[in-house]
């Protein structure tokens, strides 16, 4: 999506308007007819200077964006029946890179919320079709926005840009992926009307020459219909990334006639409109858009748009992104919760803003609508006290040395998690202590002892003084990270440190370094033995029961600062700076009885209390 915060982010039956597009894009003449739905027959869905046509016949998009890896699998399909019941035609969806090959070469498409195939069948066969945005890069406020962080293991890498060993990653991840995709395609009876090539790069970079790889790749593979850009209308004007014979998607901006003199021969549409926004850790409160006026001015062009999003779902697990300056100052981690204010809430509910855009194109398409289906159950439970459950610190990996710290990428081949950095500061040594940027919060421990905490979400320049001792003494850096920068010329921040350490002046030599990935094998390992006293960062145990089949929102407002998991799975991380207080738990993750949570608080010196409620807060 585009962050202007940063100077850019069943077979429906009934009649849909069908009529002649004018050169600037719009819908004219309405007359009834047919809802054209994939059918499994094979369709023509071409582009054309007055507008998009579905066998030969004008065809307006009107699209909904949601992610499966931000959605319970189990919940699928209620999600899509509600994009439906909205009155959508089309489905928009990322695919994360980074979620779908883990280890160079390792492809994983099939496993849980993973397995998008599955999710384009449920789309066909509720009669919608899809858009499909395959990335590479997707931004999506998502980790590194969907490259993988082990493109960072080795070398300085150039991403999305013609790098061979970029382009070699990226070659491999579009074959296999045009593979998985090409029998859904709607040249071959399938729901995928459009593939968009990239995402948003005139915010990144200028190079016409990496765009035209990227297309021509996924040409190569298989992947021939139509295709599509998505950008800001100034920074496409600006690097001029425009693709012959793709459609031109706008970002935040609804004005298309604008769009027109960039292309003769293909139509402009709004690839993201935003009727929510993101929010990150520290702001006020989670973010809300009147949307109404903008939608208003879409609807009455007649345009083809697609709804950024209208269901965000959840950041599960370590998904969250970050943004950034330009040059990575003033980072911002996104929230766990992708709820973005969207339509359908986070949990799958109808909000007020649903039932009135659903109203809004009910008016402007004449179209008869399903039915709005019931809130899925949201439950709470009784409040329940957690208690001491093991450390991190007992599951530190085997060790890495080296002369200077060394990110978690480089130095472990890790792309993320927490990671320990130790050295021994000689005897009589003293005075400020310079480290290198701090990627995201560190922890420094000397003899056991807690001296300090830095964040680089609160930079300081005053540095931390150590008096000097006759004794050699130990210094840990525990460093917890966030998401990789996924949007902007930041991108590509390592995390950990990496460069050398100074203390008065003088370098800090020979650093051993452990890795804490928060695995489930590091996390089994960790809850093996009793806490460690006088180090931060503990583990915490609770269990509950539920009172009936549903989700909840699991209130951590008593803890500081961490992350959660429950029966096995990951929720996200959680911060008592907010304004998250709350994470949601789907009903497939829970069980009737006997639920597991298990916390891990970077800060917190003792267990607090957990309670379930039924509703987000913030």
């Amino acid at each position: 999506m585009t962050h202007s915060v940063f100077g850019r982010r069943a077979v429906l039956s009934g009649s849909m308007a069908v009529g002649l597009f004018t050169a600037g894009g719009r819908l004219l003449a309405a007359t009834p007819g047919p809802e054209p739905v994939p059918d499994g027959r094979p369709h023509a869905f071409t582009l054309h200077r007055d507008g998009f046509r579905l066998d030969g016949t004008p065809f307006q998009i009107r699209s909904g964006e949601m992610h499966p890896i931000r959605i319970p699998r189990g919940e699928w399909p209620a999600r899509i029946a509600m994009a439906k019941a909205m009155g959508l035609n089309t489905i928009a969806i990322y695919l994360m890179w980074n979620m779908l090959e883990p280890a160079p070469g390792r492809f994983d498409l099939t496993t849980d919320r993973r397995d998008f195939r599955t999710f384009l069948t449920l789309c066909q066969q509720a009669g919608l079709w899809v858009s499909l945005r395959p990335g590479p890069y997707v931004c999506g406020e998502w980790d590194f926005g969907g490259l993988p962080a082990w493109l960072l293991y080795d070398g300085d890498i150039r991403v999305r840009s013609m790098d061979p060993a970029f382009l070699a990653a990226a070659r491999r991840y579009i074959a296999t992926i045009a593979q998985a995709v090409r029998p859904f395609m709607a040249d071959r009876g399938g729901p995928i009307l459009m593939t968009q090539i990239e995402n948003e790069y005139a915010s990144f970079g200028g190079d016409p020459a990496y765009m035209a790889w990227t297309r021509d790749t996924w040409f190569r593979h298989g992947i021939t219909g139509a295709c599509t850009t998505a950008d800001g209308l100034a920074q496409l004007r600006e690097k001029r990334t425009i693709l012959s014979g793709c459609a031109i998607g706008l970002d935040g901006d609804y004005r298309l006639d604008q769009a027109r003199d960039l292309a003769t021969e293909t139509p402009p549409w709004i690839s993201e409109a935003y009727p929510g926004w993101l929010t990150h850790w520290g702001e006020k409160s989670m973010a809300t858009i009147d949307f109404v006026p903008d939608f208003r001015k879409i609807l009455d062009q007649r345009a083809s748009f697609n709804l950024y999003v209208v269901h965000g779902g959840t950041n599960f697990g370590s998904g969250a992104g970050a943004n950034a300056h330009r040059d990575g100052s003033r980072f911002q981690p996104v929230v766990t919760s992708y709820d973005y204010d969207a339509p359908i809430d986070e949990a799958g509910r109808a909000t007020p803003k649903y039932h009135t855009l659903r109203t809004m194109i009910a008016r402007a398409t004449n179209l008869p609508l399903p039915p709005v289906p019931p809130d899925p159950p949201i439950l709470g439970f009784a409040p329940v006290m957690a208690r001491a459950a093991g450390s991190p610190w007992n599951a530190l990996g085997d060790p890495v040395r080296a002369r200077d710290p060394v990110s978690m990428e480089r130095g472990l081949r890790q792309p993320g998690g927490m990671a320990l950095y130790r050295c021994v500061v000689p005897a009589g040594r003293g005075g400020p202590l310079h480290l290198p940027p701090v990627h995201d919060d560190a922890r420094l421990i000397l003899d056991g002892t807690e001296i300090a905490a830095i964040s680089r979400l609160f930079p300081t320049r005053t540095p931390l003084v150590i008096a000097p001792a006759p004794g050699s003494r130990r210094l840990d850096i525990l460093v917890d990270s966030f998401g990789h920068i996924g949007f902007g010329l930041a991108m590509g921040d390592r995390k950990g440190l990496e460069g050398p350490v100074t203390l008065g002046g003088a370098p800090l030599r020979d650093w051993t370094i452990f890795g804490l990935p928060l695995d489930a094998a590091r996390l089994a390992q960790a809850t093996r033995h009793p806490s460690v006293p006088g180090h931060p960062a503990g583990l915490y145990r609770a269990t509950f029961d539920m009172p009936g089949i549903g989700a909840t929102y699991i209130d951590m407002a008593e803890w500081k600062k961490g992350y959660a998991w429950i029966n096995g799975h990951a929720l996200g991380r959680f911060w008592s700076i907010g304004p998250q207080q709350r994470l949601f738990c789907p009903a497939e993750f829970l069980r009737p009885a006997g639920n597991d949570l298990l916390v891990l608080d970077c800060h917190a010196g003792a267990p607090a209390r957990i309670v379930g409620v039924t509703h987000a807060g913030g």
